[in-house]
């Protein structure tokens, strides 16, 4: 584990250093043209597949029936992948230098799994005051001082940086329960995960909507968003930038 560890911040860093600089619109978007490729095809798999799934999800709405998944259903099995990563955040919490989090995070395993029926529910946030502290290796590898490299939009699992596509890979091979489960029961838990996903996409519905279909430049507006969330949440917030800008 810890020469995937190395070997990943060694790769990230090599290709931030043959990747284009950010230009003065804060952007680093040198694969532009094939991320506006993958942005259509995620693009028309949200409208024809995700979209109607999830329809009527949208602000705490429970749809239990018609062509909808019901919000119910699909959280509780959200919470069950989510559950399942809980000891790979733990992880990197540690080499994030950051031993508080890694411990509540680690409680909050086992009382969901425990007391939470195996992650399905979230008590250790209603109960136990122990919400989740979302965290991952592409946070890891910023914290070591990686840069963020290029601006990439990737298939299924839309947007990212160079930094953060070598972080979900990490996460994804070093995780530690891939000590415990066999791979059917890791197949299981990556498809929660992407169930949980489709769950947040059917409670945002509204605002996805309106970035995917009602902007005028959806993948500009996406890679706006997505960006200066991305570096607010890391602490890297730079100068404001404008996705129209000549």
């Amino acid at each position: 584990m810890n020469r995937r560890i190395l070997l990943a911040a060694l790769t990230v860093t090599a290709i931030g250093a043959c990747s284009a600089k950010t230009g003065p619109d804060g952007m680093n978007d040198p694969y532009e043209p094939m991320n506006r490729k993958v942005h259509a095809f995620n693009r028309g798999l949200d409208r024809h597949v995700v979209k109607p799934m999830t329809s009527g999800m949208s602000s705490g709405e429970a749809k239990d029936d018609g062509p909808g998944i019901g919000s119910t259903l699909v959280r509780g099995v959200g919470n069950f992948g989510a559950n399942l990563a809980e000891p790979g955040k733990a992880v990197n919490h540690l080499l994030q230098g950051k031993p508080e989090p890694a411990i509540k995070t680690t409680f909050r395993f086992l009382v969901n799994t425990t007391v939470g029926l195996g992650g399905f529910l979230d008590p250790a946030t209603s109960d136990f005051a122990l919400p989740e502290q979302d965290t991952d290796f592409g946070q890891t590898l910023a914290v070591w001082g990686v840069p963020e490299v290029a601006y990439l939009e990737l298939p299924l699992l839309g947007p990212s940086t160079g930094r953060d596509a070598v972080g979900k890979v990490v996460d994804l091979v070093a995780d530690p329960m891939g000590a415990v489960l066999n791979r059917d029961q890791r197949v299981i838990g990556f498809v929660a995960r992407l169930a949980g996903k489709a769950g947040e996409r059917g409670e945002y519905g509204d605002t996805v909507d309106s970035v995917l279909y009602d902007s005028a430049d959806s993948y500009a507006q996406t890679r706006l968003i997505w960006l200066q969330h991305r570096r607010h949440e890391l602490g890297e917030e730079g100068d404001e930038i404008d996705p129209y800008a000549e």
